[in-house]
């Protein structure tokens, strides 16, 4: 995806296959990344009521909470859908694209984009909406940029049992040689990052001080797993409780990382 517009099957995916609105807060899982985003994101804001964009973010799950927390939130996303539904919480909203801001230079105190890069194949791509998220930053500004774990879909099919088959085996194998899934089936085009190649593209783009954090931590596809197989709500159990304790036990460790769905880049525009 190299030209400014996003591509047929992302399109589809978000208005017509899911409902985003509910992807973080319905299973054990989703509500895992929630409160795990909330936390890390809580940890390094500015005090309110700071200028948050955030960009590409869907029906507006963080501009909520975000608004709730008393910032002044702008979202933009490229769904229609999405925007309607995040106007609700109280957050200015928009169409828009992540590679071409129409936000002011040095105007927002931080940029969230918690969905962009892993819709966005190209490092090209990647790399014009990092530069973009500069831009609009004012100096010693805060960039928060989430990415696909290369290897979560090996760990949520296999804790789902059905690795083993041929098409599915075959399948995973493509998206962990590749990075790329083509959005055929089930998911829609999709980047998958390395941990160190998520903080190597955001310190690339100018930030300094970038980090990188495992949101869902190592135990999270036991947690998907069980909902799945058992058709049972774990959102608020003993389970949910111990997998969320894991993730935050595993934050010092780099080399777990690898084993989280989702990663946390964050990074300073410099003064």
């Amino acid at each position: 995806m190299t030209s400014l517009e996003v591509t047929p099957e992302i399109l589809r995916f978000y208005s017509e296959s899911v409902d985003e609105a509910d992807r973080l807060v319905t299973t054990a899982d989703g509500r895992l990344e929630m409160v795990r985003t909330q936390e890390l994101l809580r940890r390094h804001l500015p005090q309110a009521p700071a200028r948050v964009l955030d960009v590409g973010g869907g029906p507006g799950t963080h501009a909520r909470w975000l608004v709730e927390d008393g910032y002044a939130v702008c979202l933009v996303d490229p769904i229609p859908r999405h925007v309607e539904q995040a106007r609700v919480t109280g957050a200015s909203a928009e169409l828009g694209d992540a590679r071409s801001l129409t936000a002011d230079t040095d105007s927002y105190d931080v940029v969230l984009m918690l969905g962009p890069m892993y819709h966005l194949p190209e490092r090209a791509d990647r790399d014009r909406a990092l530069a973009e998220a500069r831009r609009v930053l004012k100096p010693g500004g805060l960039l928060a940029v989430a990415g696909i774990n290369r290897y979560a879909s090996l760990f949520e099919h296999a804790a789902y049992a059905h690795l083993h088959k041929e098409q599915m085996k075959d399948s995973i194998g493509n998206i962990l040689a590749t990075q790329v899934h083509d959005g055929k089936r089930a998911f829609t085009t999709a980047y998958f990052h390395s941990g160190e190649q998520l903080r190597d593209e955001v310190a690339a783009a100018g930030f300094v001080g970038a980090d990188v954090f495992g949101i869902e931590g190592p135990a999270w596809s036991l947690l998907a797993a069980a909902e799945r197989n058992t058709g049972q709500s774990f959102r608020e159990s003993s389970l949910f409780e111990s997998v969320l304790t894991a993730a935050r036990m595993a934050e010092p460790y780099p080399e777990l990382l690898a084993a989280s769905s989702h990663l946390l880049a964050l990074g300073r525009r410099q003064e």
